[in-house]
């Protein structure tokens, strides 16, 4: 089996503030560790359900956030951004049989962590997608549904792992901590990386394609921006329109033209 795991850190267990999430910032340290640490139980996990390769996407901000040095041998790391529309599945296709994402978050214009965001969140009120408001889960989930991959685990706040299985509740989540106003109630980091650990493992067993996300013959994207310059400035994409100040709109019936609209229009 080739799995790949996309990770972030807004989603880890205790992650809060911004300030733990940058670099430059003395609080990061800890979270930069706990985020790798989430991600090799994944990895850990899936070879020890008989994985056979693992690709794993930094896609936190630099991308240059985890050490991987600490990560299990023979999983490959994707460190930065090479420009792809695929952005937090760089590299994915039909050669994968599985998706995870871990340290992921919930969505923008939600109340589930003090960090919920899609994608810019300085710049980004929300994104729909055939009227449904779309987190970084379901905007590269649905992409990985489109190349047949499934995604089958996916670990961060309470809020996101209620969202995922709205959308399939076959996929396998952990709730590793829930944002309550601008604070999260966390479990304990030792305790998030044992069950990631286990709930990799055991979501590769069974029928993956369970876990696949719904697609659609048709995608009605709307985005809203949080300033009326970024929702002008975007609305000259091709096929975007501007809908009021703040709001522009897109369709395409290709999944992938919708990751390469938002590559070019949230920058």
């Amino acid at each position: 089996m080739r799995i790949y795991i996309s990770a972030d850190i807004e989603g880890v267990c205790g992650s809060t503030h911004w300030d733990e999430c940058s670099k430059d910032k003395s609080d990061y340290s800890e979270f930069q560790k706990q985020m790798t640490a989430e991600v090799a139980a994944a990895c850990k996990g899936a070879f020890a359900a008989g994985a056979k390769e693992i690709v794993v996407q930094d896609a936190h901000a630099s991308a240059r956030n985890m050490k991987h040095g600490d990560l299990p041998e023979g999983v490959k790391l994707i460190r930065g951004w090479a420009g792809n529309p695929k952005a937090m599945v760089q590299e994915l296709d039909n050669s994968f049989d599985a998706l995870m994402c871990i340290g992921y978050h919930s969505r923008a214009a939600s109340s589930g962590n003090p960090l919920a965001h899609t994608m810019r969140g300085s710049y980004i009120d929300h994104i729909k997608i055939n009227g449904e408001f779309a987190s970084e889960f379901s905007l590269h989930g649905i992409y990985a549904a489109t190349m047949e991959v499934p995604t089958i685990l996916v670990s961060g706040d309470v809020a996101l792992c209620d969202e995922v299985k709205m959308i399939n509740d076959n996929i396998t989540t952990v709730a590793v901590k829930e944002g309550v106003g601008d604070s999260t109630v966390n479990i304990h980091p030792k305790e998030a990386i044992q069950k990631i650990w286990q709930a990799a493992e055991s979501a590769l067993q069974g029928d993956l394609k369970q876990c696949l996300l719904p697609t659609s013959d048709q995608y009605n994207v709307e985005i809203r921006f949080k300033k009326h310059q970024q929702a002008y400035n975007a609305s000259f994409f091709p096929g975007c329109e501007l809908t009021d100040p703040q709001t522009i709109t897109f369709t395409t019936k290709e999944f992938f033209e919708v990751l390469r609209m938002i590559q070019f229009v949230i920058k």
